[in-house]
C-alpha cells in the first residue's frame, strides 16, 4: 500500500474528507457512519483497522482507542463516484455505538414517530466511565419502569420473528432455548461476580459494573420469558403480590393504558 495513486483516486470533499460506512463483513448490517480524510484512510488500509477523522476534535480516531471496541477492516470499498466509502469489518466486542449497542441505527420510524428497537448490550458508563455521552432518550424515569417491562415483551415477541442476523435478540432465539439458558447461566455468574468485586472494592467503576452485570441478567432473563410467550409484567405482578402492592401495579397499568 506504499503506492499513493489509489489516494489520488478518492475524491474528498472541501475539508479534506469523505464519508465512511463500516458494514459487518458477515450479516451486512451497517454499524456506524465517521469521517476519514487522507491519513486516516491510507492507515486503514495500512493496520486493517478502521481509523477515522474526529470533526469535533479535529483529530485522527482510531475506533476503539478508549471502548477497546476495535474494528480490523476485510474490505475498502469506494462508490462509483469515488466519494464514498465503505468498510467491511468485524467489530470487536459487538458494539459500535458510543450509546453501548451494536449499531448507531438502532431507531426505526414508525407511525409513533421514532422506535428504539436494539437493546442496549453495555452501560456508556462501563465503557467510557462518567464521561459518557448520554442522550435524552436512553434516560428513563421512574414513572416508566412499567412500560420498560411492556416495551421488552413486546421487543421479544417481535424478534422471535425477524431474521437470526438482524438483532442480537433474534440470534438467540435462532439458536434456541439452550443457548438462551446457558447465557442467563454466564450472566448470573457474572452478577455474581460483579456483586463480590464490588464489595471488596467499592467504586464507582465496581459500582456501575454490578448495575450493568444485573441489567445483562435481567434482560437475559425476559429473552428466556419471551421464549415461552410469558411477559415479564407477570414476574412484576407476582414481586407486588408477595408485597400486598397488587393494585398499585394494576391501577398504575390502568393509568398508562
Amino acid at each position: 500500500m506504499n503506492n499513493v495513486q489509489w489516494l489520488d483516486e478518492v475524491k474528498f470533499n472541501e475539508q479534506g474528507l469523505i464519508p465512511a460506512i463500516a458494514q459487518h463483513h458477515q450479516t451486512g448490517r451497517i454499524l456506524m457512519v465517521a469521517w476519514m480524510n487522507r491519513e486516516s484512510l491510507a492507515l486503514t488500509a495500512e493496520k486493517k483497522q478502521a481509523v477515522y477523522f474526529s470533526r469535533s476534535r479535529q483529530k485522527l480516531w482510531h475506533k476503539g482507542e478508549e471502548s477497546g471496541h476495535f474494528q480490523t477492516v476485510y474490505e475498502i470499498r469506494l462508490d462509483c463516484d469515488a466519494d464514498v466509502i465503505i468498510l467491511q469489518i468485524e467489530q470487536h466486542g459487538g458494539i459500535a455505538c458510543h450509546t453501548g449497542r451494536e449499531s448507531c441505527f438502532y431507531r426505526v420510524l414508525t407511525p409513533q414517530g421514532w422506535e428504539i428497537v436494539d437493546a442496549q448490550l453495555k452501560d456508556p458508563t462501563a465503557i467510557y466511565g462518567e464521561t459518557a455521552k448520554q442522550e435524552p432518550h436512553d434516560t428513563l424515569k421512574t414513572d416508566d419502569q412499567i412500560d420498560v417491562l411492556a416495551y421488552l415483551g413486546q421487543l421479544m415477541q417481535a424478534r422471535k420473528q425477524a431474521q437470526a442476523d438482524s438483532s442480537y435478540v433474534a440470534s438467540l432465539y435462532q439458536k434456541g432455548l439452550n443457548k438462551i439458558l446457558e447465557k442467563v447461566g454466564e450472566e448470573n455468574i457474572e452478577t455474581l461476580l460483579a456483586a463480590k468485586e464490588f464489595a471488596h472494592q467499592p467504586s464507582d467503576a465496581t459500582r456501575n459494573d454490578l448495575i450493568y452485570e444485573t441489567a445483562d441478567l435481567w434482560f437475559h432473563s425476559i429473552i428466556m420469558l419471551g421464549y415461552f410467550d410469558l411477559s415479564p409484567e407477570l414476574v412484576l405482578n407476582e414481586l407486588a403480590r408477595r408485597q400486598g402492592l397488587s393494585g398499585l401495579v394494576e391501577k398504575a397499568n390502568r393509568i398508562k393504558g
